[in-house]
C-alpha cells in the first residue's frame, strides 16, 4: 500500500510542502506526537486507550466465566469488574472465582501497570516540558534608521518573567536560479545590530542595516517578492523561572515586510517621569515621513 504524503504548511504561507518517501514509524514517534498534541487530545488518547483494554479484557471475562456474583455471558457486569481490577478498587462485589478468571487479572493487573506507568510518564514529562511563549510583530518593516534603510522585527515574552541569554537569528531565503538554469534555495544569515540579549522581556526591536554587505542591500518590494523571499527568525534561551531551555520560531513572507513603514513607538513617559509600555501598540505600524525615506 502506498504511504500517504505528509503536508506541511507554515502559518502565514500560502502554499503547502508535500513530502513523498518519507520513512515512517509510528510507534516509535508515538511518544514524541504524545508530547506535541494538546492535552485534550493527550487525555483523549489515553483514555481510549485504557477503555478499549477494559473492552478487550471484559470480553476475555465473558468468553471464560467463573465471575462470582457477576451474570453469566454479561458484557456491562464483564466491563465493570475489568475496570475494578484494572484500576485496583476491588469493592468485593464481585471476584474471579475459576482458574481461567484469575490467570486474566494476574494478566490484566500487570496491563493496567504498565499502562499506569506509561501514563504517569507521559503526564510528568508534559508537565515539565518547558515551552516560550514568544510574541512576534505581525510585519517586518523597512525603513531608515540613522540615514541608513533598517530591517526591523519587534518580539516580546507574552510572560512577565523573562528569556535569560536570549539569542536571536534571522535568516533570509530566498530563490535563485543558477548558471545552470537549476533553481536553487539560498539561505542566508542575516547580521543583526544586536543579536545576544542579557533578558527578553515584553517588547524588544530587532535590527538588521541594510548597508553594502547585506544581502538585501539594492532590494525593493518588488524584488523581495519576485525572488520569494522570506525571513526566519529564532530565538533561543533560557526561561528564568523554570532554568529550561526554551525557543521559539517565526516566519515572514513577503507580504509580511513593509517598505516604508516603521513599528509604532510603545514605550513612552509620563509627566511623573515614569515608564509607559503599551502592549496594545504591539503591532502597530506607522508610514515613514517622506523627508525621511531615502
Amino acid at each position: 500500500m502506498r504511504k500517504p504524503d505528509e503536508r506541511h504548511r507554515l502559518p502565514g504561507a500560502d502554499y503547502e510542502i508535500v513530502v513523498i518517501g518519507a520513512r515512517r514509524a509510528p510507534l516509535s514517534d508515538f511518544y514524541h506526537a504524545l508530547l506535541r498534541w494538546s492535552w485534550t487530545l493527550t487525555f483523549g488518547v489515553v483514555s481510549a486507550a485504557w477503555l478499549a483494554a477494559n473492552a478487550l479484557f471484559a470480553l476475555a471475562y465473558v468468553a471464560v466465566g467463573g465471575i462470582a456474583h457477576g451474570r453469566e455471558g454479561d458484557f456491562a457486569d464483564a466491563f465493570f469488574f475489568s475496570i475494578q481490577t484494572m484500576g485496583t478498587i476491588g469493592y468485593g462485589a464481585v471476584y474471579p472465582e475459576s482458574l481461567a478468571a484469575n490467570v486474566l487479572v494476574v494478566a490484566e493487573s500487570l496491563v493496567g501497570l504498565i499502562l499506569t506507568a506509561l501514563a504517569t510518564g507521559l503526564v510528568f514529562a508534559k508537565f515539565s516540558r518547558s515551552t516560550a511563549r514568544v510574541v512576534f510583530s505581525r510585519e517586518a518593516t523597512i525603513s531608515p534608521v540613522n540615514g541608513v534603510p533598517t530591517l526591523a522585527i519587534r518580539i516580546g515574552n507574552e510572560r512577565s518573567n523573562r528569556i535569560v541569554d536570549a539569542q536571536i537569528r534571522i535568516a533570509l531565503a530566498r530563490t535563485e536560479t543558477t548558471t545552470e538554469g537549476r533553481i536553487f534555495y539560498r539561505n542566508v544569515d542575516l547580521v543583526l545590530v544586536r543579536d545576544r540579549l542579557l533578558s527578553l522581556s515584553r517588547s524588544w526591536a530587532v535590527l538588521h542595516t541594510i548597508d553594502e554587505r547585506s544581502p538585501l542591500h539594492g532590494m525593493d518590494a518588488a524584488r523581495f517578492a519576485a525572488e520569494e523571499c522570506e525571513l526566519h527568525v529564532m530565538v533561543t534561551g533560557t526561561d528564568e523561572t523554570t532554568m529550561q531551555p526554551v525557543h521559539a520560531l517565526h516566519t515572514w513572507f513577503a507580504a509580511d515586510v513593509l517598505w516604508g513603514r516603521r513599528h509604532v513607538d510603545v514605550l513612552s513617559t509620563r509627566p511623573d517621569g515614569n515608564l509607559v509600555l503599551d502592549l496594545r501598540k504591539f503591532h502597530e505600524t506607522e508610514p515613514v515621513p517622506s523627508s525621511l525615506r531615502s
